[in-house]
């Protein structure tokens, strides 16, 4: 979560953590961050956000996951566990750890049209891929190569925007600056 804070601030947004439900009211977005999607559906609910955040995102509030934030802005899991629930909002179906275990992580350049210029080095730890999209989905970004090759890993769906890999860790923020920019069209 601290590494998201950072880069939002250098991209010229107001960060703060969100811990309770009385705080959504004074937040214009969300950053969902990775970690482990079955502990962070356990904490939103045990903390009371599941609903607030599910009426707040429906209601179109902006939302960024990464990692396992992609996996709760899905609609659908793939392989979650069966008391797993997710907030949804994007229409695509995710499967947890599809790349492997953490052994298995790795860097990988992709190009993204959405933000234009370089490849971006994308960081994927134990992460997700996108099985299926609807056809509200705008694909961002797929791997080019390998053995993963043409496995989704950025969508957006007007102002839900979902990577299964990890910006915030990459030294690159211009996909925090494409977030920062879809919160103040939505503003």
């Amino acid at each position: 979560m601290r590494e998201h804070l950072h880069v939002l601030e250098e991209a010229g947004a107001r960060a703060t953590p969100l811990r309770r439900p009385t705080e959504l009211d004074a937040v214009d977005a969300l950053v969902i961050p990775g970690g482990e999607s079955t502990t962070i559906d356990k904490l939103v609910r045990a903390f009371g956000l599941y609903e607030p955040l599910r009426e707040r995102l429906a209601a179109g509030m902006p939302a960024y996951g990464s990692c396992a934030g992609m996996i709760m802005l899905a609609d659908r899991i793939a392989d979650g566990r069966p008391d797993q629930q997710t907030l949804g909002g994007i229409d695509m179906t995710v499967r947890r750890n599809a790349f492997g275990r953490q052994v298995d992580s790795f860097e990988h350049d992709l190009h993204i049209r959405a933000i234009g210029g370089s490849p971006m080095r994308a960081i994927f730890i134990r992460a997700p891929w996108v099985e299926e999209v609807g056809e509200l989905v705008d694909v961002l970004a797929k791997v080019e190569d390998g053995l993963a090759a043409g496995r989704i890993v950025a969508v957006r769906q007007g102002s839900l925007l979902a990577t299964s890999f990890h910006p915030e860790v990459s030294g690159d923020h211009r996909f925090h600056q494409l977030f920062v920019e879809i919160v103040r069209g939505n503003a």
